[in-house]
């Protein structure tokens, strides 16, 4: 840990520091060093040159790690694009020596194009090419949302911050085999599992890419597409580490993030507080009787299973909602409308006339919503 009084332009820390840090580089022969923090271009260069090591900042290390477990295409894309961002502000080294032929006719003009623009240049160009991919990827993702409105069944997001258990409690809930490790960013691109809950109800559960404190806005962009999954949601699982030392600065950083997406207040949330296993006996107690004095809160070990039944019995109850009669006038050109309603199981009544059906159901606000978008 270095404490700095202020922040130096060129070099980050203090001449006698950075002396210090190369002296104890240089005998334990190091060769990667990591700064948690932002390094701006020149104090990278500066640093590297000075330490004559490799140096990542927080947000080129988060980028390796997602290059690293990117699987599908949409991943893939989505990183790429994310480390050209980051990359395009790094062109710090204008290779004058690298100038491409004088421009203008004969010896008139200026110098011709630097190695850094070009390589400016030849970063637009690949940015451009990829949010184009990537706005095909979106549109596919929205018509597969619009394929799942229709479909009478709700979804059931987990989110939380990274390494938090989701993978892990996804896998128990669905019998599904996605890559649950214990490390960071395990879980890059989205996966969604049909579930048949213990009181017969059937949900789908999407588990998404998991959410860390002061995410790069490359990132975040980035990732848009995939987050938004959240906002289609019909109930979050905020899955918390609870054994974490900082699990409540965790959370609030997940809250912050859902914010900045846009998830609001209407959507119901239920907090999950998972590794159970990983926590002393006498500190169970403690937390049983803290969620025991909150609502929605739900202490489990998705290793062992401990609590996941009761979590899925809420899960179920939280989509028992209260219903409400109406009286539906639909023409016979509205027969997928009526097909879903039958689909749904909230027609009570329906009788034929010259112009359509008179239907009457009992249906949810939720189930509402749902027909008003079809």
């Amino acid at each position: 840990m270095v404490r700095l009084t202020k922040l130096h332009p060129g070099t980050l820390f203090g001449s006698g520091k950075v002396a210090e840090l190369k002296a104890r580089f240089a005998e334990s022969r190091i060769g990667l060093v990591l700064i948690d923090g932002q390094v701006s271009p020149i104090q990278q260069r500066n640093l590297e040159k000075e330490w004559g090591v490799k140096l990542l900042d927080r947000t080129s290390l988060i980028l390796e790690i997602f290059a690293d477990r990117a699987r599908t295409r949409e991943g893939v894309l989505q990183v790429e694009l994310a480390a050209l961002s980051y990359q395009r502000s790094r062109l710090v080294r204008a290779w004058t020596h690298l100038e491409r032929q004088r421009g203008g006719f004969g010896f008139v003009g200026g110098p011709g194009e630097t190695q850094k623009e070009a390589d400016r240049r030849a970063i637009d160009d690949q940015v451009v090419k990829l949010k184009k991919q990537l706005e095909r990827v979106v549109r596919t993702r929205e018509l597969h949302r619009a394929a799942r409105r229709k479909v009478p069944f709700p979804v059931v997001a987990l989110v939380g911050y990274t390494n938090a258990g989701k993978s892990t409690l996804f896998n128990r809930m669905t019998g599904a085999e996605v890559l649950a490790k214990d490390m960071l960013f395990a879980t890059l691109d989205p996966t969604m599992r049909g579930i048949t809950l213990p009181s017969g109800r059937k949900i789908i559960a999407s588990d998404t890419v998991g959410f860390i404190s002061d995410l790069p806005t490359q990132l975040v962009a980035a990732f848009r597409a995939t987050l938004e999954e959240v906002l289609e949601a019909d109930l979050i699982l905020h899955v918390r580490d609870i054994s974490h030392p900082e699990t409540a600065e965790q959370a609030a950083d997940v809250t912050d993030i859902l914010r900045a997406l846009g998830v609001g207040e209407g959507t119901p949330m239920i907090e999950v507080w998972n590794k159970l296993d990983l926590v002393a006996p006498e500190e169970r107690e403690a937390l049983a009787a803290q969620a025991a004095n909150r609502a929605q809160v739900f202490p489990i070990s998705a290793v062992t299973g401990e609590g996941v039944a009761a979590l899925l019995d809420a899960i179920s109850a939280a989509f028992d909602e209260e219903k409400t009669e109406a009286r539906l006038t639909l023409p016979f050109a509205e027969g997928r409308r009526r097909a879903w309603l039958h689909g749904e199981g909230v027609v009570t009544a329906e009788d034929q006339g010259e112009d359509g059906w008179q239907i009457t159901v009992l249906w949810t606000a939720r189930q509402e919503r749902r027909y008003r978008d079809l």
